[in-house]
């Protein structure tokens, strides 16, 4: 007897075949990484204060963040407990900025070490919340592991240098995207912007338990004396420093010795999406649209102080003392 398969009964086999093929893949679902993250950038004291002017973030942080597909909000300084950790439940991941502020006295210190704690717990219990140091804000990130002021001085205010990446880099998570051209430029090249003048020496890493134990070192850097700390990540934590400032190399342009080639470009860019990746695997959110509006930094705008200052741009606020 001859079976007959019509058209239409002929796309129905088809489409049963092709569902039963789909149904063997691993299910990837989209709801796996958040497609909207929200990172907040860590205000600090401006050292010549003004009447509405008190406090600040550089905007090429904001500008490094967003240029890999994330908002920002401004992490207020003098804040109560209360609405850190609520904002610690409504973001993504923090920043620490680079700056010329106390980090050990400061209410940016107070700030970053609430921030600090709140994440080694939440990621201590598989809530992925990632932190990222720069400059200072890398410096702040060893203080508060370590609970010690173990810095050393050097003379690194201003200069572009190559990256000594360490063996670590070959498990790096931070590096392990870059293509392999770029890293030979950035251990070839002076792409990395310092404007620091202490630094962790590499023999105070390698002699501090805390240290030695919570980051592995991706590269070193000297000026010509100490043999200093560059890059780090935690082994445990999504926790990440540079000493040196990826966020200069595109987005300011009143110092020489910012490196703005090709190369430099592209790391600035190549760090930023990691970042932002990494802070899309956090599903923190704010209670309502309203209230993610009203944080984001769109609410602000930011004042050109290029000709005047190391920043092109500078977000300012106004923080009140309280009594905390």
């Amino acid at each position: 007897m001859a079976i007959v398969v019509t058209a239409k009964a002929g796309f129905t086999f088809r489409i049963m075949i092709l569902s039963l093929f789909f149904m063997c893949l691993p299910f990837y679902s989209s709801a796996k990484i958040n497609d909207r993250p929200i990172i907040g950038v860590l205000a600090q004291e401006v050292y010549s204060q003004k009447p509405n002017q008190t406090a600040y973030i550089a905007a090429s942080y904001v500008k490094f963040l967003e240029s890999a597909g994330a908002r920002v909000v401004p992490v207020m300084i003098n804040q109560p407990m209360e609405e850190y950790k609520k904002l610690f439940n409504s973001i993504n991941g923090i920043l620490y900025p680079g700056g010329g502020v106390s980090i050990i006295s400061s209410v940016y210190e107070r700030a970053a070490k609430i921030f600090y704690e709140l994440a080694i717990e939440a990621n201590s219990r598989g809530d992925y919340f990632p932190v990222w140091g720069t400059c200072l804000g890398f410096e702040q990130l060893m203080y508060l592991t370590s609970e010690k002021t173990i810095l050393s001085q050097t003379n690194t205010s201003g200069v572009a240098l190559p990256l000594n990446f360490t063996n670590e880099i070959k498990d790096s998570k931070m590096f392990k995207d870059f293509p392999a051209e770029l890293i030979e430029d950035l251990a070839t090249e002076a792409l990395t912007e310092n404007s620091h003048k202490w630094s962790l020496a590499v023999l105070t890493h390698n002699s501090n338990e805390e240290l030695n134990m919570f980051y592995k070192v991706l590269s070193t850097n000297t000026d010509g004396k100490v043999e200093f700390v560059s890059t780090v990540e935690a082994y445990d934590y999504p926790i990440y420093g540079t000493q040196w400032h990826p966020e200069k190399n595109a987005f300011e342009w009143t110092s020489p010795y910012i490196p703005h080639s090709p190369s430099a470009i592209k790391t600035t860019f190549y760090l930023a999406q990691f970042f932002v990746s990494e802070a899309r695997k956090n599903f923190h959110k704010f209670e309502s649209e309203d209230e993610e509006s009203k944080a984001l930094i769109y609410n602000y705008n930011p004042v050109f102080t290029g000709p005047k200052s190391g920043f092109e741009q500078i977000y300012f606020f106004r923080f009140f003392t309280l009594d905390i």
